[in-house]
Protein backbone atom coordinates (compact mmCIF):
# COMPACT_ATOMS: atom_id res chain seq x y z
CA UNK A 1 0.00 0.00 0.00
CA UNK A 2 3.00 2.40 1.09
CA UNK A 3 4.48 1.97 -2.66
CA UNK A 4 0.86 2.14 -3.81
CA UNK A 5 0.57 5.45 -1.88
CA UNK A 6 3.94 7.14 -3.16
CA UNK A 7 3.23 6.18 -6.79
CA UNK A 8 -0.19 8.16 -6.64
CA UNK A 9 1.77 11.05 -4.60
CA UNK A 10 4.78 11.32 -7.65
CA UNK A 11 1.64 11.01 -10.43
CA UNK A 12 -1.35 13.04 -9.46
CA UNK A 13 0.59 16.09 -7.26
CA UNK A 14 3.97 15.85 -9.19
CA UNK A 15 5.76 15.02 -6.36
CA UNK A 16 9.21 13.13 -7.05
CA UNK A 17 9.10 9.89 -5.25
CA UNK A 18 12.64 10.11 -4.10
CA UNK A 19 12.00 12.63 -1.79
CA UNK A 20 8.74 10.27 -0.31
CA UNK A 21 9.77 8.26 2.92
CA UNK A 22 7.58 6.36 5.05
CA UNK A 23 8.27 8.99 7.36
CA UNK A 24 7.50 12.18 5.69
CA UNK A 25 4.96 14.09 6.61
CA UNK A 26 2.34 15.67 4.23
CA UNK A 27 3.10 18.48 5.18
CA UNK A 28 6.55 18.48 4.94
CA UNK A 29 6.03 17.94 1.21
CA UNK A 30 3.29 20.75 0.09
CA UNK A 31 0.53 18.24 0.68
CA UNK A 32 -2.72 20.12 1.78
CA UNK A 33 -5.66 18.38 3.26
CA UNK A 34 -7.53 19.06 0.14
CA UNK A 35 -4.68 16.80 -1.60
CA UNK A 36 -5.23 14.19 1.23
CA UNK A 37 -8.89 13.96 1.26
CA UNK A 38 -8.43 13.54 -2.99
CA UNK A 39 -6.14 10.87 -2.61
CA UNK A 40 -8.46 8.90 0.50
CA UNK A 41 -11.23 9.32 -2.58
CA UNK A 42 -9.51 8.05 -5.14
CA UNK A 43 -8.42 5.34 -2.77
CA UNK A 44 -11.90 4.69 -1.65
CA UNK A 45 -12.77 4.28 -5.42
CA UNK A 46 -10.26 2.02 -6.65
CA UNK A 47 -10.23 -0.38 -3.65
CA UNK A 48 -14.11 -0.50 -3.16
CA UNK A 49 -13.84 0.70 0.62
CA UNK A 50 -14.92 3.22 3.04
CA UNK A 51 -12.48 5.25 4.42
CA UNK A 52 -13.68 6.59 7.65
CA UNK A 53 -10.61 9.71 8.16
CA UNK A 54 -12.62 11.92 10.74
CA UNK A 55 -11.29 10.57 13.78
CA UNK A 56 -7.72 9.71 12.78
CA UNK A 57 -4.92 11.72 13.22
CA UNK A 58 -2.82 10.13 9.69
CA UNK A 59 0.60 12.83 9.15
CA UNK A 60 2.80 10.75 7.19
CA UNK A 61 2.63 8.03 4.25
CA UNK A 62 3.41 4.91 6.26
CA UNK A 63 0.45 5.90 9.07
CA UNK A 64 -1.67 5.87 5.75
CA UNK A 65 -0.73 2.86 4.57
CA UNK A 66 -1.02 1.72 8.02
CA UNK A 67 -4.59 2.87 8.40
CA UNK A 68 -5.83 1.76 4.68
CA UNK A 69 -4.31 -2.10 5.22
CA UNK A 70 -6.26 -2.10 8.38
CA UNK A 71 -9.41 -1.53 6.65
CA UNK A 72 -8.69 -3.82 4.35
CA UNK A 73 -8.44 -7.04 6.46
Amino acid sequence: MYEKLVAYASKQLEIDAAEITRESTFESLGIDSLDVVEMVMDLENELGIELEMEDQKITTFQELADFVESKLN
